[in-house]
């Protein structure tokens, strides 16, 4: 049976949701992040050498990235339903931008804002506190709130033209879009976006991604 490794308020909540979305089962193996770094546990190095979430088990391969996981299961299980067809077609073209545009573009100024708040936040010799949450602050100033004002700024007006990623339909996209607007909404503001907000609160409604958090446990991101 497929399996998927699941880490705690990581990514792979959303492989649960997709594989709701499909009706497809599965079974879940459970990591936990260690309470001090956020780190993953070592455990999950048996199961692909970067130890990382989201990955999936089935039929003997080991897929992980959040992006390849959602085309296998949408081309093995749901036959291609949640994607626009194959082809040189603005829906396609616009389905295989999001899908990269999530991780590529949309996480790195998250996380380096993730970064930023620990570095001024972190326990260190009080000599160089001031120093740290002076650097912290200027990058966060300087580069990442602007590159998170912009990129938000243009997620919004995307979704401002139609009511999913990819226009009027609901697919993957959709799906691989939602951590880094979950994560933005709780890190920077982008809840205070009108579309973005809407968008959040269409894709909590919905009856899989309510299943997946049945499944998966608890997941601060949606809140």
């Amino acid at each position: 049976m497929l399996t998927v490794h699941h880490l705690n308020n990581s990514r792979s909540q959303r492989v649960l949701w997709m594989l709701e979305e499909l009706g497809v089962e599965y079974e879940i193996k459970r990591y936990q992040r260690d309470p001090n770094t956020m780190l993953a546990p070592a455990e999950l190095r048996a199961v692909h050498p970067l130890g990382k979430s989201p990955v999936i088990t089935d039929d003997g391969f080991t897929i992980a990235e959040s992006g390849a996981i959602m085309e296998y299961l949408n081309e093995r299980y749901g036959q291609g339903r949640l994607a626009p067809p194959h082809g040189l077609t603005a829906e396609r073209l616009r389905y295989d931008y999001w899908m990269h545009y999530a991780e590529g573009s949309a996480m790195p100024p998250l996380l380096l804002k993730l970064v930023a708040v620990r570095i001024g936040s972190a326990r260190m010799p009080f000599f160089v506190k001031p120093i740290a949450r002076r650097i912290a602050q200027t990058m966060q100033d300087s580069f990442i709130d602007p590159q998170l004002k912009l990129h938000f700024g243009y997620i919004e007006g995307e979704l401002s033209k139609s009511e999913w990623f990819v226009g009027d339909a609901f697919s993957a996209a959709d799906i691989q879009m939602s951590f880094p607007l979950e994560a933005a909404s709780m890190r920077a503001g982008a809840k205070l976006l009108p579309h973005v907000s809407a968008f959040l609160k269409r894709i909590h409604a919905r009856p899989g991604y309510q299943r997946a958090l049945e499944r998966g446990g608890r997941y601060d991101f949606a809140g």
